[in-house]
Parts: structure tokens; C-alpha cells; sequence
């Protein structure tokens, strides 16, 4: 009887082991796109033999050089700046909030050195900013500074002491509430200008309902493509600093994990994610333009398409909800916003940025003497960080891409800027690009969650 029962055990051990090998693209599909396909891309460890630097496998702008600044850390994602030139860094899986100080020890190379956790036993935890915002050049003075963090079921903000590079407090101030998890979990958030000349419902000017800064999170989807029943996902959503308002920005944006604003315009550019499960040419992925709701937008936020609707207005013919409950969702793809460019499907963009004038300052005012200047003829240029396809047949992305493009987002060209994170016959994967932030130092730098590592790229 006993050898029966472990006769059957190691069956059914086996059995299951077996399914989840060759089954593997069911859990992708139920985990998510951060998810590499482990059974094209057998790595996500750089080859750190390649050259002294260990970057040698990637390809970079003639006058440019890149370089590991931290690494060993884990699910790196958003990346922030303090006033005083510290690197924040959120490690999503971790639950962590890790402070990064300019090392002292390796001379001119800027390394960071990973000094402490800032915070631990978070959910989920993506989006940071801080307010006064330190993204949007506003110089700090006396007055309080918070550190704000988005979790999965929330946007949470703590005192934040500059001088010390420590939080205050430890159990942050719920700011908004959101939907916990989900299959697109990861909240970002970024403080921007109040552009909304029209109340949320009418023609009401806006006094005092808002500051003049305010507080964007995007919140993706639930799932692949269905009907969510809160205007709370698959959004952007707006709040004021101290989070007495909180409202839809956008909808119909299935996953805009990041966002960035315009340098001339101050409007929002949002990458966007399209759905899956229709082949690998289609939908496409998205770069939108997210300008405030008109009156024309009777329920106070522009759409972008999802479920119904994906790349320039196309019917989605494959979803049919037997029972759309929610008025506020368009089914007729003519009452939605076109995206500005469209991007190869799965290629998962994510960290977007303008390249910055050369005319970058401290939080002191002044200019740093070490800046190296980038092309003047690049100053305005986007470059976008394509994360790379999960359930493809043949992959694509692992790069960054720079656009050519103007204030209304018209694309004149595109080029690769970065490349190299796959091998050329798709067979390894070296990184997955994730987050792009500029520093004070005029240099970029760039988050990869899967290598664990931050790098910095720069002029000769």
C-alpha cells in the first residue's frame, strides 16, 4: 500500500513538473510582462567578462561612454534625485526603497554606493518623487519636503530630512487610495503643473480645488483586456499634494507605467503597453500625448482606446462583453485619442525623458563644473526605454530608442540610441532597461530590473 501511495506522489510530482515546463508561457501570461520568457532568453545576468567595465555587449552614441554605478540590487525600477544629488531607487519585488550616495572612494567614475535601505516592508513599492519636486527643477528652501511612494494600494508621502537623507517618519500618510495588485501592479507617480482650464464636469474655472502642482499616478489594468468596474484602473489618475481630491486624468490606457511632461508644453507623454494574445504584429505599443479633458469629454478625462479600441482608432473585434455596465467607457473607437507614435508590439516601453538643455544647474543655482555637454542638435529629443517582449515569437526591444520629435509630437526620425541588452540571435538577455532619469551631472542614467544594476551614460 505504502509503495502505491508513493508510486502515485512521485507521479503526480513528476506530471506537474513536466506541465510547468512546457506550459511555461501560461504563468507568463499570468504573472505579467516583467516576467523574461526563460525559454528563449536562458539569461538575465550580464557577461561581466566582456570588457574591464563588463559592458561590452552594448552599443552606444559615437562621443558617449556607459558605466555600472550600482549594482547588486534587486527589481531596480523608478529612479529619483534628492536635492542633495543622493539616488533614491525603489526595489519592487524587495518592497524597498533603497538611498544611494555619490561614492567618495572611486574618484571621477561617480559610482554610487548603496548606503542603507530607506525604507523596507512596502508593498509593491514603484513611484517616487518628492515635493517640492526635485524633477521639475524647483530649488527646495526651508519649507517641509516630503518623499512621496507609490505601492500597489497606495500613494503614501513621509518627511523627508534633506540634510540627512532620512525619512522622519516611518509609517507614511495614506495620501490616495487604489486598487490593490492586479495583474499590472506597479504604481508610478510624478508631480506636474495643474494644465486643466475646465473643471472635472463643466466649464468651471478651477479655484482653490487644486494647487497649482499636482500629484499624477498611473494605475494599470487588471488584467489582459476585460471591463473594469473602477474608474480607478487602467488610468492616470490626478491629485492635489495633500490628496483632498483625487480624480481619472485619462482613461483607457491599459498599462502607462510611465510618464514624463514636455520641457516647452508641460503636457504629459505616457508610454502605453498593448494587449496580448493577438499575434506578434499586433497591437502596437504606444507613446500618447495626455492633455487635459475638454468640454467635449463629458465625463471629465480623455480616452485612449482600451479595451475597445488600440493604435489609431482600431475596433478590437476579438473583445465582446456580453455586458458593458460602465457608460463612461466609449465602445465607438472615433470618441477616442489617437497615440502620437506607434511602437512594435511587445516591445513593453517603459522610462521615458526629453533630453535636457546643457544648461543644467545644482539645487544651489549653480552649474556644476564637471558637466559634459550632449549634441545641441539632440536638446527636445525623447528616448524611450523598451523593456523587451515577453510572448513573442521572435523578441524584440531591449533598448533604448531616441525620437525626433516636436512640442505637438510630430516624429521627423528615430534612431536606436542603445542597443545590445540581447544577444543577435535572441538567444541571451543581457538586461531589460527600465526607468531613464537625467542627474545633475547632465549624465543619464538608467534602472535594469532584471541585471539588478543602475547605469550612467555620458559624453567622452
Amino acid at each position: 500500500m505504502k509503495k502505491a501511495v508513493l508510486g502515485v506522489v512521485l507521479f503526480l510530482l513528476i506530471g506537474s513538473t513536466y506541465f510547468l515546463v512546457i506550459n511555461f508561457s501560461l504563468i507568463k501570461k499570468l504573472v505579467g510582462y516583467n516576467v523574461p520568457d526563460t525559454t528563449e532568453q536562458p539569461t538575465t545576468e550580464p557577461d561581466i567578462n566582456r570588457e574591464e567595465d563588463g559592458l561590452g555587449f552594448l552599443t552606444v552614441p559615437d562621443g558617449f561612454k556607459i558605466s555600472i554605478v550600482a549594482s547588486g540590487l534587486t527589481n531596480p525600477r523608478v529612479i529619483a534625485f534628492d536635492p542633495k544629488g543622493r539616488m533614491l531607487v525603489s526595489e519592487t519585488k524587495a518592497g524597498r526603497v533603497s538611498i544611494l550616495d555619490p561614492s567618495t572612494t572611486l574618484g571621477a567614475r561617480g559610482n554610487f554606493e548603496i548606503k542603507r535601505a530607506l525604507i523596507e516592508g512596502l508593498k509593491s513599492p514603484h513611484g517616487l518623487d518628492f515635493f517640492p519636486s526635485t524633477s521639475s527643477g524647483q530649488v527646495p528652501s526651508a519649507q517641509t519636503t516630503y518623499l512621496y511612494i507609490a505601492e500597489t494600494h497606495q500613494v503614501a508621502r513621509y518627511l523627508y530630512d534633506v540634510n540627512t537623507g532620512k525619512i522622519t517618519n516611518t509609517v507614511g500618510q495614506n495620501i490616495v487610495t487604489i486598487p490593490a495588485d492586479g495583474r499590472h501592479f506597479t504604481r508610478t507617480i510624478s508631480f506636474g503643473s495643474n494644465t486643466r482650464s475646465v473643471d472635472l464636469i463643466g466649464e468651471k474655472v478651477f479655484r482653490g480645488l487644486y494647487d497649482k502642482n499636482k500629484l499624477y499616478i498611473s494605475v494599470g489594468s487588471s488584467c489582459d483586456v476585460c471591463m473594469e468596474d473602477s474608474w480607478k484602473r487602467a488610468a492616470i489618475l490626478e491629485s492635489d499634494p495633500d490628496g483632498t481630491v483625487t480624480a481619472e486624468f485619462a482613461g483607457g490606457l491599459r498599462n502607462s507605467v510611465f510618464f514624463t511632461f514636455h520641457p516647452v508644453t508641460g503636457e504629459m507623454w505616457a508610454t502605453e503597453m498593448g494587449r496580448d494574445n493577438l499575434g506578434d504584429e499586433f497591437p502596437p505599443d504606444e507613446i500618447n500625448i495626455i492633455k487635459p479633458a475638454g468640454p467635449e469629454q463629458k465625463f471629465g478625462a480623455r480616452r485612449f482606446g482600451w479595451p475597445f479600441c488600440y493604435g489609431n482608432k482600431i475596433k478590437d473585434e476579438t473583445f465582446k462583453p456580453e455586458k458593458i455596465e460602465r457608460i463612461d467607457i466609449p465602445t465607438d473607437c472615433g470618441e477616442t485619442d489617437a497615440p502620437v507614435i506607434e511602437i512594435s508590439a511587445h516591445s513593453a516601453p517603459l522610462g521615458l525623458v526629453f533630453i535636457p538643455s546643457n544648461s543644467l544647474t545644482t539645487s544651489e543655482g549653480q552649474r556644476t563644473s564637471d558637466v559634459k555637454t550632449w549634441p545641441k542638435e539632440w536638446e527636445g529629443d525623447l528616448l524611450v526605454a523598451y523593456h523587451g517582449s515577453w510572448n513573442r515569437s521572435e523578441p524584440t526591444g531591449y533598448k533604448i530608442v531616441r525620437f525626433k520629435v516636436d512640442k505637438n509630437g510630430k516624429m521627423s526620425e528615430t534612431a536606436d540610441f542603445i542597443t545590445g541588452w540581447i544577444s543577435e540571435n535572441n538567444k541571451k538577455v543581457y538586461g531589460r532597461p527600465v526607468d531613464l532619469k537625467f542627474g545633475l551631472d547632465g549624465a543619464l542614467y538608467i534602472s535594469d530590473d532584471a541585471a539588478g544594476i543602475i547605469y550612467k551614460l555620458e559624453p567622452k
